[in-house]
């Protein structure tokens, strides 16, 4: 997945060749999803491979590198899953959830929207 510009900086300086050898050397090009991404469409290992058509779309499979706990700054082999975009995507629909959620929020109570219909304290009611 691109990593934001915001976030560029949660991750270490190495992280594309800490990427690069998840998705080649350990992976082998393949995702390593086990069904821990949710999607119910595969029984063991995910079958798609970097750069050959996913099974089921047949669109270009790009293999990414999943952080599983969330934190860029976490990376741990063991914290790190290489997964096609599917699985991630998948894996991460909760905490892009939460995260969007969150990013509303703020913004509403940045611009003073969040209280919207309440009486500011001392108001007058008609």
């Amino acid at each position: 997945m691109p990593i934001r510009p915001e976030n560029r900086n949660r991750y270490p300086a190495d992280w594309p060749e800490i990427s690069l050898r998840i998705r080649t050397v350990r992976a082998a090009g393949r995702c390593e999803c086990h069904g821990e991404c949710g999607r119910g469409t595969h029984a063991g290992r995910c079958p798609n491979r970097n750069g050959r058509p996913a099974y089921g779309t047949g669109s270009r499979v790009v293999l990414t590198v999943a952080h599983l706990d969330h934190t860029p700054e976490n990376c741990d082999d063991a914290n790190l899953r290489a997964m096609c975009q599917g699985c991630h995507l998948h894996y991460d629909r909760d905490h892009h959830r939460q995260t969007a959620a969150a990013t509303r929020r703020a913004v509403l109570e940045a611009g003073g929207q969040l209280a919207l219909g309440t009486e500011p304290k001392g108001a007058a009611r008609a």
